[in-house]
């Protein structure tokens, strides 16, 4: 009797191992629509988190350099501000005006690289959702789905058809962090892709 029970739960053990061998472990839901964060996409993947710590980077540097100027000038004003009592209007006056331009022109400077760094975010963020379009095309292949859309924007939905987590977990896998290393070319990667080439019907 024992040795019969014995067979039993090993039978019944190997019927539930060939079931759940059977089932895939992420299986996309069957969906003529389906919904993605992009948002998400790009600040817990992999690739995303490399490109705003790059822009952090920048951000910082550029902070720091505007510290180190507003200093520098601070203590130019204090000299020229101690100069006025010693020096004729006309010459005070030119030099005062001197330093203005000089404040004008290195503010504008930095404005400028204020506003390429913000182009630059812009500029990372489409990028990336270039190098993840192949990722997102294959989600909606294997769902049968004919639109992807920006949950976001959707007033109403199911979380099945959100393949938002599915989505960074095969970018993680295909990207990396979109460097050079990760992605075994020459150069980081964070231009279009290459579209994938036509199926031949002949």
């Amino acid at each position: 009797m024992t040795r019969l029970k014995s067979f039993k739960a090993a039978a019944l053990a190997a019927a539930f191992g060939v079931l759940a061998a059977a089932v895939p472990a992420q299986e996309v839901v069957k969906s003529p629509i389906l919904t993605v964060e992009a948002d998400r996409l790009f600040n817990e993947s992999l690739y995303g988190q490399r490109l705003t710590e790059e822009i952090e980077a920048a951000g910082s540097e550029i902070s720091a350099e505007n510290r180190q100027i507003e200093a520098a000038l601070t203590a130019e004003e204090k000299s020229l501000t101690e100069q006025r009592a010693n020096l004729p209007t006309a010459e005070f006056r030119k030099l005062a005006d001197a330093f203005d331009e000089k404040v004008q022109s290195i503010r504008q400077e930095q404005d400028a690289k204020g506003r390429a760094l913000a182009a630059r975010t812009e500029d990372v963020r489409r990028d990336f959702l270039e190098a993840a379009q192949p990722v997102l095309g294959e989600l909606m292949r294997e769902a049968g789905a004919a639109v992807l859309i920006e949950r976001r924007n959707v007033f109403l939905s199911a979380d099945a058809i959100d393949v938002t987590d599915e989505a960074i977990e095969r970018i993680n896998v295909r990207l990396g962090t979109g460097a050079a290393e990760d992605t075994g070319t020459d150069e980081p990667q964070t231009g279009t892709p290459e579209p994938d080439a036509e199926p031949d019907d002949r």
